[in-house]
């Protein structure tokens, strides 16, 4: 039987970055009157090496329902993949528990497959956002795939993304192009001043400056520490620019690069800054006034092109992702990355006064996915789309 009332609504978050593209829709799912929220937090949230941010979650104002401990202080294949059976473990008693109409996931985190298998079995509909992208150089690449087909109804950043997930197998009417939910931040956020920021941070920005992220490269010839230290390297050749440094995610290997991070930074006390979380205001806000992104985050490439920021990408790990001209891409090593900064600061990739088009939306997917899950009529025996037999649907429908 279909169900036509969906009030309960579980958000899965697991790590800093995925809790600021979801916070708009919190927010929205928390004020509608006709909607519960309930929301799950996992992985590094819950550990003190990534800076517990969940009691950030908290400071916004949210209540979590649930804690999940899944977490292991290991940095290799196997943890990771333990780490995925705890997770199973501990979701199957939080969704019981909680027994939702319906469950958001974003992206393609190992805590995400581990929710949204689960879900599946407990026929707990998901709703998968940024499904259809393709990122080559990690394993993420194969656990957002797994996580569409998991899923009942989908909300992409882009058409092609769209395309891409109906090709899945996943039925037209099922999957919508609602644009990049973390762009919901240029149109309804508010960032810091350059002062606040230095204030909060307690780290005088008075240069210009680099934001830094880089993240473990999981399915490429790209060794975490050897990667990370041509980084280094590259950073150098640039004295006269102040940097921030933030932590790498727990996949394998990112454990490793702490240590080279803080290092760098402990040596160079007035220029470089490591911090293991900077918030999503604190980070949005570093990203408007800084002079490029550098390192292999989605967030350079989804989030920096609204605010006119250059995005030096380096490596495999962000590979077939659709990006704006400001994202520059090079090799990880120290020659190419120095290059590729050198063109990002000089704005050489574009004319004088050229606008850059973002190809993920216009900030105004959080209410569009609200509308999506109001609307849903659920039946567990998903049909597969073939394409090959069913080709009449129109773009965008």
């Amino acid at each position: 039987m279909a169900k036509f009332m969906n009030n309960k609504i579980a958000v899965f978050t697991g790590a800093r970055a995925e809790y600021g593209l979801l916070y708009w829709l919190l927010k929205d799912i928390q004020n509608d009157p006709e909607l519960v929220l309930q929301l799950l937090v996992s992985g590094m949230h819950l550990s003190p090496e990534f800076g517990c941010t969940f009691t950030e979650i908290e400071k916004d104002g949210f209540f979590i329902d649930e804690k999940i401990e899944i977490l292991l202080s290991s940095d290799s294949t196997v943890g990771t993949a333990k780490s995925i059976g705890l997770g199973v473990l501990g979701f199957a008693d939080a969704l019981s528990r909680l027994s939702p109409d319906v469950l958001v996931i974003l992206g393609d985190r190992f805590e995400a497959l581990a929710a949204a298998q689960t879900a599946m079995i407990l026929r707990i509909p998901v709703i998968h956002l940024h499904g259809g992208e393709i990122t080559e150089g990690a394993y993420d690449d194969a656990i957002r795939h797994a996580i569409t087909k998991l899923s009942y109804l989908h909300a992409t950043s882009t058409e092609e993304y769209r395309q891409r997930v109906i090709q899945l197998g996943e039925s037209p009417e099922r999957v919508r192009n609602v644009g990049a939910i973390g762009l919901d931040h240029f149109k309804r956020g508010s960032f810091m001043s350059l002062s606040e920021l230095s204030l909060s941070l307690d780290f005088k920005l008075n240069s210009p400056f680099f934001v830094v992220t880089y993240h473990p490269v999981t399915l490429a010839d790209e060794v975490p520490e050897t990667s990370f230290q041509e980084l280094l390297i590259a950073l150098d050749a640039f004295p006269e620019y102040q940097v921030i440094l933030t932590f790498p995610n727990a996949d394998d290997g990112g454990r490793r690069i702490i240590p080279m991070l803080n290092n760098y930074a402990a040596k160079q006390p007035k220029r470089v800054l490591s911090i293991s979380s900077l918030g999503q205001i604190r980070y949005l806000s570093a990203v408007k006034y800084a002079a490029a992104v550098i390192g292999n985050s989605s967030s350079g490439i989804i989030e920096a092109p609204a605010f006119d920021v250059p995005t030096v990408n380096i490596g495999m790990r962000q590979k077939g992702r659709l990006s704006a001209k400001s994202v520059l891409d090079c090799e990880p090593n120290h020659v190419d990355i120095q290059k590729t900064v050198k063109v990002a600061i000089d704005r050489s990739y574009k004319q004088l006064d050229e606008i850059i088009q973002n190809p993920y939306g216009q900030g105004d997917t959080s209410q569009q996915v609200i509308d999506m899950i109001k609307s849903m009529k659920f039946t567990p025996n998903k049909v597969f789309y073939n394409l090959n037999h069913s080709n009449d649907f129109k773009v965008g429908e």
